[in-house]
């Protein structure tokens, strides 16, 4: 068993891991693409792509995260990324490009259920589950920071070209795998835990017997279920919003100099959304999900005056309103998931929102290349 220390180097290490993950030249991908000359329709197919592939791997990865261990999927995921950005490196088409994403997916599948499923049983170890909710707020902290920053490099990345802006990628995934090699496996190991099978023989009933036992978790736990598509629906319509932004803010008239730091900006309001969520512990969830989802349908709608500004400030309004309700219900799902099972639960969760995604994101690109 693991002490108090341990489980605080373990935590470290999953920030920075994540800081690595996340802090990249070339965040504004969807700027690169157009600036590559591929139309909003043509980075709509490709984001469909993405989560068509997110469909078919989402929930298998958390089985696998719950079967060969979680620290072990953490480095698969850093892998896969790193065979995104060497295949993005010499795209030349809109098929390699979507080869290229569908390994950024596979990455996202197996980092979305391992991290947050390590934390939660790490932090479980020396009884602080209460501290996840604040591991959580720091988590979508440091994923709203580095995004900012990675998008504020946009002007950078295309100054240098795709394929150097591609290959710094390549380095970051190298230098986030020798950080994973650091973390401990905690919680269940469940290929070992029954009469000492070996792995060759039971691995296959253990994979079966996972998803199994999640389904049937989740046929009991509607509410679960139910708060797993609401924050799903919310996220999907904020993080489109977000996406379509980096190519309609320049055609809205803005500033070169300024579009950096309007990405930035947008990302900060999540950052606020996940701190001051904490403040907010009386307030009900069925209130959190009524504000969260006005607000971002706000930020759609203001997207849509055409005026650089006032879209900027409909971004930062959604993305506030996305973190603040994905922060709530990450906890509220922690709390009711069984250990053994939750990075396939937590896979199922990403499972619902690539499947609105699939529904959304073409008919985003057509409706944002027409407004």
């Amino acid at each position: 068993m693991l002490n108090i220390n341990n489980i605080r180097k373990q935590i470290s290490r999953l920030y920075l891991s994540s800081v690595l993950g996340n802090l990249s030249l070339t965040g504004a991908w969807v700027a690169i693409l157009a600036a590559r000359g591929y139309s909003l329709v043509e980075i709509g197919v490709a984001e469909t792509v993405f989560h068509i592939t997110s469909l078919l791997f989402e929930i298998p990865s958390g089985v696998l995260a719950d079967v060969f261990g979680r620290k072990n999927m953490l480095i698969v995921s850093s892998l896969t990324r790193m065979f995104g950005n060497i295949i993005m490196i010499f795209s030349g088409n809109l098929f390699m490009v979507c080869a290229s994403i569908a390994f950024y997916a596979i990455s996202y599948n197996f980092a979305s259920g391992s991290g947050d499923a390590l934390a939660y049983d790490s932090l479980k170890e020396v009884s602080h589950e209460g501290y996840y909710d604040k591991y959580a707020s720091n988590q979508l902290v440091i994923y709203r920071l580095c995004s900012g920053i990675s998008t504020m490099c946009a002007g950078f990345a295309l100054f240098i070209g795709h394929r150097l802006a591609y290959g710094t990628d390549v380095i970051v995934c190298i230098i986030q795998v020798c950080i994973l090699m650091l973390l401990e496996e905690v919680g269940i190991c469940r290929q070992t835990k029954k009469d000492g099978k070996s792995m060759a023989t039971s691995i296959g009933k253990e994979f079966a017997t996972c998803f199994m036992e999640s389904l049937s978790f989740l046929k009991t736990a509607k509410c679960a279920v139910l708060l797993m598509f609401c924050n799903s629906f919310v996220g999907a319509v904020d993080i489109l919003l977000l996406f379509f932004l980096q190519a309609k803010l320049p055609e809205a008239g803005m500033p070169n100099w300024a579009f950096g730091f309007s990405l930035f900006f947008m990302e900060m309001g999540g950052i606020l959304g996940a701190k001051l969520i904490l403040k907010c512990e009386k307030l009900r969830y069925r209130n959190i999900f009524a504000v969260s989802a006005f607000l971002v349908f706000t930020g759609v709608m203001l997207e849509h005056s055409g005026m650089y500004l006032i879209m900027t400030a409909g971004g930062f309004i959604a993305a506030f309103s996305d973190d603040a309700l994905q922060v709530r219900t990450n906890t509220i799902l922690q709390d009711s998931f069984p250990s053994e099972q939750r990075a396939t639960l937590i896979s199922m969760e990403s499972f619902t929102f690539s499947v609105i995604m699939i529904v959304l994101s073409p008919l985003a690109g057509i409706l944002f290349s027409h407004w």
